[in-house]
């Protein structure tokens, strides 16, 4: 009882007391903690032992809203469970941590009413900007941050929303060149595995692949089986597959649903890849590469769209949108005929 005590003791340390104890101005301990501030080096000294002494920490929260920054980041995500959202994740929040910045996940897979109360906690610890990382989450959402004040950035969605800056993966370039690497392997019976998610990006891949096909003279057949995920891979390989005539080049729209179409492919229909069929999936998630599936797929660029999120965010004065786009690249493995 006693060591909480002295903890909780501790957490209460106020600048002034280290000034106390240091024998200095209130304002000399400030300028010893704010980078770039001019303190002589005695006086630092004095100060940097007499708050280890007292267990003094900065209040960074309370700082940054005296100048109207509380140095938070607000992450909206849906989808967490899928490898490419836990990647984008991953990667924005350990480069917004390395430049300071506190980030606040909002995960809005949950009940309506929960997301709205989240939402609102985000709004009243007025986080500097918010990242919409998916596409699931409602234009309502988005809405709510923009009329109250705040930054938003979002990732691989253009929704028709004044304020917000956009960073874009070329999902039609990308879907298009799928297209044509299936024909160029001498696949004819072309179909197409997708999701019932009718997010932005994955509606731009579908789009762009059929009007490639369309452009080949080439029909498609469409799986759509479920929400966006293995299962759903799955049972549009069982769909497409157990039809008289089998596609012998197929394009997921994202690589879960190629992992799954390619495991009923293989183990139920005996069919080999990509010696009977071809498959080509998007994200380029770490699965991707594993030995059991070694997919062909497109590399969305994660720590490019992370680099941008953050130099915005790192940004003072706001510039008008903008829409920032970077390739999706095509990393070559062993399921597409050469």
């Amino acid at each position: 009882m006693s060591t909480l005590r002295g903890k909780l003791k501790k957490s209460s340390v106020s600048a002034l007391r280290v000034a106390e104890l240091a024998g200095v101005s209130r304002s000399a301990v400030s300028r010893t903690f704010t980078d770039g501030a001019s303190v002589s080096p005695a006086t630092r000294v004095k100060v940097l032992a007499a708050a280890e002494k007292l267990g003094y920490h900065v209040n960074h929260l309370a700082r940054g809203l005296i100048h109207h920054r509380s140095g938070i980041v607000c992450l909206i995500v849906a989808e967490l469970e899928s490898p490419f959202q836990a990647n984008v994740v991953e990667t924005v929040t350990r480069k917004l941590q390395a430049i300071g910045k506190v980030v606040m996940v909002l995960n809005t897979a949950g009940q309506h009413d929960n997301v709205a109360a989240a939402l609102r906690q985000t709004l009243n610890y007025r986080a500097d900007a918010t990242v919409v990382v998916s596409g699931m989450p409602p234009v309502s959402l988005i809405e709510t941050c923009i009329e109250n004040g705040q930054r938003v950035l979002l990732i691989n969605r253009d929704d028709l929303v004044e304020g917000p800056e956009c960073v874009l993966v070329e999902n039609e370039a990308a879907a298009r060149e799928a297209c044509l690497m299936l024909h160029r392997a001498g696949c004819r019976q072309l179909a197409l595995v997708t999701s019932t998610a009718a997010t932005p990006s994955i509606l731009a891949r579908e789009c762009s692949f059929l009007a490639a096909a369309a452009e080949l003279g080439t029909g498609v057949r469409i799986g759509r089986a479920g929400p966006t995920g293995y299962a759903t891979g799955a049972e549009g390989a069982r769909q497409l597959l157990g039809a008289s005539t089998r596609p012998d080049g197929v394009f997921c729209a994202t690589d879960l649903l190629a992992l799954g179409f390619m495991d009923v492919a293989r183990q139920e229909f005996r069919l080999g890849i990509p010696e009977d069929l071809c498959v080509i999936g998007f994200d380029d998630i770490p699965q991707a590469g594993w030995l059991g599936y070694n997919l062909t797929t497109f590399r969305q660029p994660v720590d490019e769209i992370a680099d941008h999120i953050v130099g915005i965010i790192e940004r003072d004065d706001p510039e008008p949108t903008s829409i920032k786009r970077l390739p999706a690249q095509v990393a070559w493995r062993k399921t597409v005929r050469p």
